[in-house]
C-alpha cells in the first residue's frame, strides 16, 4: 500500500499543496476557488475523524506553545472574544508558469509573479480566548470524543496560563461564527519565529498568553490559527459522558438524589436551599417573548455574615467549580462597582473589543458576593456597572460599548447571589433566607463527580412540555392563589411554570407530572414561611 505523499500532521501545507495541485490539474479555475473549498476539509476531516487523527493533535496551550513547530497541525479550544473582519490577501498566484497558493499560511513559499498572474481572496479573522471562567476538571480526553478543555483552577492563575489566539476562519458563512461562541479550532499554527528564537523568546511567548497584556501586543506577536476545521460546542459537549449511563428516568433520579443529597451537605443540611439551588443550576434560556427571557431563574441566598460568608461561600463556589464548566465570583464592592470594567469596550487605536469581567460564553455562572458591600458614592462608572448587571440578571442581556455606539447582545448566564438581607441592587427571581444547621464533610471522588456533571449536562437540555390535563391543574391553582394573594403577578406565574419545567427535567422526564408540580407548591410555601419569620 502506497503511503500518503504529505504529512497531514507535520506538514499541513503539504497536504494543501497537494490537494490544490490536484484540483489545477484536473482543469479548475484557481479563480473560482475564492471562498471555496477544493478538497482540503474532506481530507482533515477524513485523517482526524475517520482515520483517528484527532488525539495525535496537540492542543494549544501555554506549555505546548514552546515546543510545536510553526506550520505545524494545532487544535485550539476557545470563544470568539472578538471578530476583527475580513481580510484580503494573495490567495492564488503563478510562478514559472506554475499555480501556487497562500492559503491557510501568512507568508508566500515561492515568489510571486506580475499582479496578471494573482488572484486576491478573502478571508475572517477572529480574537479567540480560553473560556473565561473555565474550571480546573474541564479537560481533554485521551480518546479525543468529549470536547473538553485545561483550564486552571484560579482566576489569577489563569490570567498568567491562558492562551489566545487570532484565527483565520476560510470558506464559512458569517452566520456560523458568532461573538462568545466556544469552538474547536483545528489547523495551521503560525508565529513570528523572531520571538520563539530570541533569547527573551519564552518571556514573549508567556506575554501571549496574558488577556490583559495581549490587548496591547502587536498582531505579530499573537500566535495565528489558520483553520481547516473547526466545530461549534456547547457546554453539555464539555461534558464526559460514562459509557454505561444511559438518560433513563430511573437513573435520572436516583442521581438527582445523591446530588441533592450533596448540595445539603455543602448547603450546612439546608435541604430547602438546595432544591432551590438545583433548579437554579439546571435553568436556561429556552424562549425569548418580547423582553422576557424565559428559564431563567436567577437566586438569593440571604442571612449571610462575614462569618458564615468565609466558610459556606467557598463551599458553594467550590461545589460550583467542581460542578459546572464555567464559574465565576464577583466581590461586590463599592470600589469594585467603581473601578471594575463589566462590559467589554471597543479600543479603536489597537482595533481590538477590551473584554470585560461580563462577557462570557453561553452556559456561564456567577456568583455574587454582597457581604463586603457597604454604604459609599457610586461615580458614573459604578452606576453604570449596576445598571449592566441589572440587565444581565433580569433581561439576559448585556451592552457592548463601540463608543459611538451600544450593542445590546443576548445572553444565557445563571446569577447567585449571596447577600446579608435581600439584594436592592439585584433583585432575583427568587430569595431564600439560607439556614444552615451544620459543616459536614464535602469529599466526593471523581467517578461521582462525572455522573452528577452529566446528569446536569443532560437533563437540562431535555425538552419539557405541559399537556392538557396539567394545564387545567395549573391554571386552577394559579387562580386559587391569586384570590388568597391578589400581589401575586405574572412574573410570579411565570417563575412558577419555570419551577415547574425544572422540577420536571431534574427527574429525567419531559412532562409536567402532578406529583413535581405539588412539590413545586410546597418548595414555594416553605421559601414564603421563611421570609415572613
Amino acid at each position: 500500500m502506497v503511503g500518503r505523499p504529505y504529512d497531514c500532521l507535520a506538514n499541513p501545507l503539504g497536504a494543501v499543496r497537494f490537494t490544490f495541485d490536484k484540483a489545477v490539474s484536473s482543469g479548475s479555475d484557481p479563480a473560482s476557488f475564492d471562498r471555496n473549498d477544493w478538497g482540503v476539509a474532506d481530507l482533515f476531516r477524513e485523517f482526524l475523524f475517520d482515520n483517528d487523527g484527532l488525539t495525535q493533535v496537540p492542543m494549544l496551550t501555554p506549555s505546548t506553545v514552546k515546543w510545536v513547530q510553526p506550520n505545524s497541525l494545532v487544535r485550539f479550544r476557545g470563544m470568539i472574544q472578538d471578530m476583527l473582519g475580513n481580510e484580503f490577501y494573495v490567495g492564488a498566484y503563478k510562478n514559472n508558469d506554475t499555480w501556487n497558493t497562500n492559503k491557510f499560511t501568512d507568508v508566500s513559499q515561492f515568489p510571486m509573479g506580475s499582479s496578471s498572474n494573482t488572484r486576491v481572496w478573502e478571508r475572517r479573522l477572529l480574537y479567540c480566548v480560553p473560556v473565561p471562567g473555565q474550571n480546573s476538571w474541564v479537560y481533554a480526553t485521551s480518546d479525543g470524543q468529549a470536547n473538553t478543555y485545561t483550564s486552571p483552577a484560579s482566576r489569577e492563575k489563569r490570567q498568567r496560563d491562558d492562551c489566545s489566539v487570532s484565527d483565520e476562519i476560510y470558506d464559512t458563512p458569517e452566520s456560523d461564527l458568532k461573538l462568545n461562541d466556544v469552538f474547536e479550532f483545528i489547523g495551521v499554527l503560525t508565529f513570528d519565529t523572531d520571538v520563539k528564537n530570541d533569547k527573551n523568546g519564552e518571556h514573549e511567548l508567556e506575554h501571549c498568553f496574558d488577556q490583559e497584556e495581549l490587548v496591547n501586543l502587536p498582531p505579530s506577536k499573537v500566535p495565528r490559527l489558520h483553520c481547516l476545521v473547526h466545530r461549534k460546542l456547547s457546554p453539555d459537549d464539555l461534558i464526559i459522558r460514562p459509557p454505561t449511563m444511559e438518560p433513563k428516568p430511573h437513573l435520572m433520579k436516583e442521581i438527582r438524589q445523591s446530588l441533592l443529597q450533596h448540595l445539603t451537605v455543602i448547603l450546612g443540611g439546608d435541604d430547602l436551599a438546595a432544591n432551590f439551588i438545583l433548579l437554579h443550576l439546571l435553568s436556561k434560556v429556552h424562549l425569548r417573548v418580547d423582553s422576557i427571557a424565559v428559564g431563567k431563574l436567577s437566586l438569593n441566598l440571604t442571612g449571610f455574615d462575614k462569618s458564615s460568608i468565609s466558610v459556606f461561600g467557598n463551599r458553594i463556589n467550590d461545589a460550583l467549580k467542581n460542578l459546572i464548566p464555567f464559574s465565576q465570583c464577583i466581590p461586590l464592592t463599592v470600589e469594585y462597582l467603581n473601578t471594575a470594567s463589566l462590559a467589554p469596550v471597543k479600543d479603536y487605536q489597537t482595533n481590538r473589543l477590551v473584554p470585560g469581567v461580563l462577557q462570557c460564553a453561553e452556559g456561564s455562572h456567577f456568583t455574587i458576593d454582597e457581604t463586603q458591600l457597604q454604604s459609599g458614592t457610586l461615580n458614573s462608572n459604578g452606576v453604570e456597572n449596576t445598571r449592566l448587571l441589572k440587565d444581565l440578571m433580569e433581561f439576559q442581556k448585556l451592552e457592548y460599548d463601540f463608543k459611538y455606539y451600544k450593542m445590546t447582545m443576548d445572553a444565557d448566564v445563571r446569577i447567585l447571589i449571596l447577600s446579608e438581607g435581600k439584594s436592592n441592587i439585584l433583585p432575583a427571581d427568587i430569595v431564600i433566607p439560607f439556614h444552615p444547621l451544620s459543616v459536614g464533610s464535602t469529599i466526593v471522588d471523581e467517578q461521582m463527580l462525572n455522573a452528577w456533571r452529566w446528569y446536569l449536562a443532560t437533563v437540562k437540555s431535555l425538552p419539557h412540555s405541559i399537556v392538557a390535563d396539567m394545564q387545567k391543574v395549573v391554571e386552577d391553582d394559579m387562580v386559587a392563589a391569586r384570590q388568597v394573594d391578589r400581589s401575586l403577578g405574572t412574573e410570579d406565574f411565570n417563575r412558577w411554570l419555570t419551577m415547574g419545567r425544572l422540577m420536571g427535567v431534574s427527574f429525567g422526564e419531559t412532562c409536567l407530572s402532578h406529583e413535581h408540580w405539588q412539590m413545586v407548591k410546597e418548595m414555594e410555601r416553605l421559601r414564603k414561611e421563611r421570609l415572613i419569620k
